[in-house]
């Protein structure tokens, strides 16, 4: 058992399942949907799928990330313990919750100078990052000590890769993200953006293409060309969507059908309520390790 805990945030999308199976400790952000605030705890609060329906009844749910005495209130529960803490965050090019952890460490480092107290930006979002997460419970369940899988991630979290498909174009509307005009053309045209993180970890838009099935294509041939060892490719691979398991599905079953060799096969998770709150639902994703992101 390790002396230390790894931590993430909620918006790292990855299942209470997962995270208890793991021993991966997290803290939630929280979201608010007609006038109620509500914390980011992964559906068990409010069904992932009620939220979602929420959102296609046309509620507009805004979001909130975890402030320093949360963050300090989270961590020293584990420093009464006598516990190291490895915690990485959502990406500091996406969300201000990296800068309010390093605060509550460094407050809570002059009280206990005994502990380790380390805060990892990791560039990603949604399982990408949860994918990160998960590669770091791999090591520390190796035995590799707390030191060793903080350099680890900081050398490593550019390799993840992310890619996102989004289909509802009135969500992106309503939240004044594209206009009007964009979004019924693109509607009627069939057309979804495709949009990866970059190296900032920053959500940018590379391509526009026609049809789920295309797009799809896209995004695996993108992996063949950037995943470690190409089509050798033996890591782990997630996808998340919001309330569209269908097209996860497919996205799962066309990487499964051209990398023989994925560690646990495909796995799949829901785009939680905060990240959902900005996609809305008809988003769905593909992850993996692979080369650096330069750009």
């Amino acid at each position: 058992m390790a002396d230390y805990i790894l931590s993430c945030c909620s918006t790292a999308d990855l299942s209470n399942e997962y995270l208890s199976e793991r021993n991966i400790h997290y803290v939630c952000f929280h979201f608010t949907l007609d006038g109620e605030v509500y914390p980011d705890d992964l559906g068990k609060t409010m069904p992932i799928e009620k939220f979602y329906e929420r959102l296609k009844a046309g509620g507009m749910p805004t979001s909130s990330q975890v402030n320093v005495l949360e963050y300090t209130e989270y961590f020293e529960s584990f420093l009464k313990e006598g516990k190291d803490i490895l915690h990485l965050d959502l990406s500091s090019g996406i969300s201000g919750s990296y800068g309010s952890a390093c605060v509550a460490r460094d407050e809570l480092a002059e009280k206990y100078p005994q502990r380790k107290i380390y805060v990892v930006d990791s560039l990603g979002a949604s399982s990408g990052y949860g994918l990160l997460v998960a590669m770091a419970a791999d090591l520390r369940d190796n035995g590799k000590p707390i030191d060793y899988v903080r350099d680890w991630a900081e050398e490593n979290k550019l390799n993840i890769h992310h890619w996102v498909c989004m289909s509802d174009l009135f969500h992106l509307k309503r939240g004044g993200r594209i206009s009007a005009v964009t979004a019924v053309a693109g509607t009627i045209l069939n057309i979804c953006p495709l949009i990866n993180v970059n190296f900032e970890g920053k959500l940018i838009q590379r391509k526009k293409i026609k049809g789920k099935k295309q797009i799809t294509q896209e995004m695996v041939n993108l992996m063949e060309r950037h995943a470690k060892d190409g089509l050798n490719y033996s890591g782990k691979c997630f996808v998340s969507h919001s309330a569209c398991l269908d097209d996860a599905k497919n996205m799962a079953a066309e990487v499964e059908k051209r990398f023989k060799n994925i560690d646990g096969g495909v796995q799949i998770f829901n785009i939680g309520t905060v990240i959902g709150t900005h996609t809305g639902p008809g988003t769905f994703t593909c992850f993996f390790y692979g080369d650096k992101r330069v750009d």
